[in-house]
């Protein structure tokens, strides 16, 4: 199930594509930057990127996983309460932090996860504290991993530094660098003088097996002990140690674990888990025939989603590392760079799961799914919605509804300098439904929103919003209806 229509078996075509990869191996063979490994998993992936290998999913075949392959979390044996016994239980953890990403869609350079979250401390200071506080709670020791990418491995380096006294230890290490594909002649994009960054690409989380491999960083786990890594997105402030789960899948030896939450409006296009010829798998919406979007983007039949948080068991991944048997889909993502169309191929993590044994989902609560990808996420976190203790962000309870406020700002709060000159202080929205502000406007301190408020300016319109203002159910489009 690759996520590309099936090459015509043409003969011309084949010969085509042969001649493709041939060439494409020469021209690689001479890429200096890279390892060998990387080399072997960049032919590889594009040899079966070529080769079209499977079939789109057949519809009719799709079943709705059943409790014992999705278990809902409430049905979770409780964690063991001795401290020994918790302390047994972490000390065969990892937890493993995909630190990729750059901050450029919120206007920040460098690391996504040095962006500050609240009260000046940053992502990777929330998740270091964490880890810090259960190693000091059980006396075990978890060690914390990041996963970079070429992006953000310098500045990870530099930034690691200021958590030398901490009692966490941290790992780094680098997943693939693959030459980007110019989509005229399938060359490597380096060989046509483009030898900057933009060159090259990062192919996608589901790199973290095979780059865990490669780095050592596997095999001196296992020897040190370790059973599973507990993986996540560094920008998911939800993504915290549950002992229940990883007590779960020691006593059940289940290699994999993905957590899935209940969809809501906003999640539609996230992949959810389906039951396929006997295996649980992830179905993406690019895998999905255009005339089934619609009813895979509802919410009645396909009702969960993938938050990203994996558990998988490390002798598991060695295993099926060595063999080369994670063959995922591969996501074709093309590009423009300055004017040359380039092809990026990529895998995702959560797609392996079909490849290990006693595979299970768990329907977690959506607490644990609390990602920040835009400025209106920060609002949420930043705001009285949440407080921060020992680095884990928690709910306020005074919050009676389950669900968060819908929150959606303009792109003149787009880049979090701009989001924060915006607001004096962030306000109170305990008992907000939504927020939606678009224009040039600007928030006092003190300012309370509830009910569903709409602020917008018009053009050339500086709207102000005053200190201590209490906007219920209001629209506002200009100063008189303040």
């Amino acid at each position: 199930m690759s996520l590309r229509p099936i090459s015509s078996s043409s003969s011309s075509s084949m010969a085509t594509d042969t001649e493709k990869l041939t060439n494409l191996k020469s021209s690689v063979s001479g890429l200096n930057q890279i390892s060998q490994n990387e080399k072997n998993g960049f032919i590889n992936l594009v040899a079966r990127y070529l080769s079209g290998e499977a079939q789109h999913v057949e519809w009719s075949k799709i079943q709705t996983p059943t409790d014992k392959v999705v278990v809902p979390y409430d049905s979770l044996a409780p964690a063991p309460t001795d401290l020994s016994e918790t302390k047994k239980l972490l000390d065969k953890l990892v937890v493993l932090k995909l630190n990729g990403g750059l901050g450029t869609t919120m206007g920040c350079t460098g690391p996504k996860s040095v962006i500050e979250v609240r009260n000046g401390l940053t992502f990777l200071d929330l998740i270091v504290k964490q880890i810090e506080s259960l190693n000091s709670k059980y006396g075990c020791n978890v060690p914390l991993l990041l996963m970079n990418s070429f992006n953000t491995h310098d500045d990870t380096l530099k930034i690691v530094e200021q958590y030398t006294t901490s009692s966490v230890q941290i790992h780094t290490f680098n997943q693939s660098q693959y030459p980007r594909l110019v989509a005229e002649d399938f060359s490597p994009f380096p060989c046509k003088g483009q030898t900057g960054k933009d060159g090259w690409y990062p192919p996608g989380h589901g790199d973290v097996f095979p780059s865990l491999k490669n780095s050592g960083k596997l095999d001196a786990l296992l020897s040190e002990g370790k059973d599973y890594v507990f993986i996540a997105n560094s920008d998911n402030l939800g993504a915290v140690v549950d002992l229940k789960i990883l007590n779960h899948l020691i006593q059940n030896k289940n290699e994999y674990c993905m957590e899935v939450t209940p969809k809501t409006l906003a999640d539609v296009k996230g992949g959810t888990l389906i039951s396929y010829e006997g295996k649980v798998q992830l179905l993406e919406i690019a895998q999905v025939p255009d005339e089934h979007v619609n009813e895979f983007k509802s919410i009645e039949k396909f009702k969960i989603f993938n938050t990203n948080n994996l558990w998988v068991n490390l002798k598991a991944i060695k295993r099926l590392v060595e063999a080369d048997a994670l063959k995922m889909e591969i996501i074709p993502n093309p590009k423009e760079v300055e004017g040359v169309k380039v092809l990026q191929l990529e895998t995702a993590a959560g797609a392996a799961i079909r490849f290990f044994d006693h595979a299970i989902g768990i329907n977690v609560p959506r607490s644990r799914f609390l990602p920040v990808k835009a400025t209106s996420d920060l609002l949420l976190v930043q705001s009285d919605l949440y407080t921060v203790v020992d680095g884990f962000v928690i709910r306020n309870e005074a919050r009676k509804k389950p669900e968060n406020p819908s929150i959606e700002l303009g792109p003149e709060f787009k880049k979090v300098s701009s989001f924060l000159s915006r607001f004096k202080s962030i306000p109170s929205i305990i008992e907000l439904d939504s927020l939606k502000v678009t224009g040039d406007v600007w928030f006092g301190a003190g300012i309370t929103l509830k009910g569903k408020v709409t602020i917008a300016a018009k053009p050339s319109v500086k709207l102000e919003i005053l200190d201590g203002a209490v906007l219920e159910n209001k629209e506002i489009n200009s100063p008189e209806d303040l």
